[in-house]
């Protein structure tokens, strides 16, 4: 299921939040107004929710639209230029990148936050507390013969295992195979393949023999209801954390998430403002969302490719 949040400004909230203003060239106070569209990554997309709520209350009439129609879904509609922002939980692929230049698409890919791709059973799963990434591998192959529990470890029960995981127009269905499998979309088939990860959160917590995987922040958000499975790459088992996945011990499934952003977009007020507020605010409001900032001088260094590349368009 796709979601989307809308923010629009109210007359009452407007007034309540003072009518902040925004400087212009000259110096001058002016109050933005406009709209700004974000689609993309469902992994980006609690992030930037957050952002765009603490935005309306600094710019209350501007309208932002977030959209979730994964990864892949939003760079298709961002290099047709039907959206300003592009949310995505991987490095953008050749045919994307041949759409936008078809398009006349020119664009500014920033980094915004850091994430751990977690592996969530069912609470009561008392088993499975570590598996390595040569496991996951046989698990989730093309064509693997794996169904139960005791053909990954013999000392494991010998039931059907049930797997979740996003579909293929998800970033983090890309960059699981990739790191996993060692090719992008290289994986099995015959899983409960979801657009919407709350459905597979559903799941696992409905179904003892389940395993799936996620964005840190989705376990982070239900942990009450998940258990979640060390990896084990060979130097020992490391559970997800924003410790681990900050220090990159939580490898080889840490990662970057990122928004790309149209230039010529980016020519507009509003958005120009809401992609600096963004680098503003992304380090608390990521942690507050479940996912890792990055180092101060990160951000420092994205600020400044931002305001290069909308100043040489």
């Amino acid at each position: 299921m796709k979601k989307s949040i809308i923010i629009i400004a109210l007359a009452s909230l407007s007034i309540a939040c003072g009518n902040k203003k925004s400087n212009n060239q000259d110096g001058e106070t002016v109050e933005l107004t406009g709209s700004i569209s974000i689609d993309g990554s469902g992994t980006v997309f609690p992030v930037s929710e957050a952002v765009a709520e603490e935005f309306l209350a600094e710019q209350p009439r501007v309208k932002v639209t977030v959209g979730e129609s994964g990864t892949g879904g939003g760079f298709k509609k961002f290099g047709a230029g039907v959206i300003d922002i592009c949310d995505a939980s991987r490095e953008i692929k050749d045919k994307e990148i041949e759409l936008c230049k078809e398009n006349g698409i020119e664009y500014v890919q920033l980094t915004v936050a850091l994430d751990g791709i977690t592996i969530v059973i069912n609470k009561d799963n008392t088993w499975a507390k570590s598996i390595t990434t040569e496991e996951l591998k046989k698990l989730w192959e093309p064509n693997s013969q794996i169904t139960k529990w005791n053909q990954i470890r013999n000392e494991w029960p010998n039931e059907e295992i049930h797997l979740y995981g996003p579909n293929t127009s998800h970033g983090t269905y890309d960059f699981f195979t990739e790191v996993i499998m060692g090719e992008s979309g290289a994986s099995r088939t015959d899983y409960n393949a979801v657009s919407d990860y709350n459905v597979a959160i559903q799941g696992i917590q409905n179904d003892k023999n389940a395993l799936g995987y996620v964005g840190l922040s989705y376990y982070e958000e239900n942990q009450d209801k998940l258990g979640v499975v060390g990896i084990d790459n060979g130097n020992g088992v490391v559970l997800p954390s924003i410790e681990t996945v900050a220090n990159n011990t939580y490898a080889p499934l840490s990662r970057s998430l990122f928004i790309f952003v149209s230039k010529k977009s980016a020519q507009k007020p509003e958005v120009k403002k809401f992609v600096e507020f963004y680098l503003d605010n992304a380090p608390e409001l990521c942690k507050e969302v479940g996912y890792v900032p990055m180092p101060a001088s990160g951000y420092d260094a994205e600020k400044e490719k931002f305001k290069n590349a909308i100043s040489s368009k």
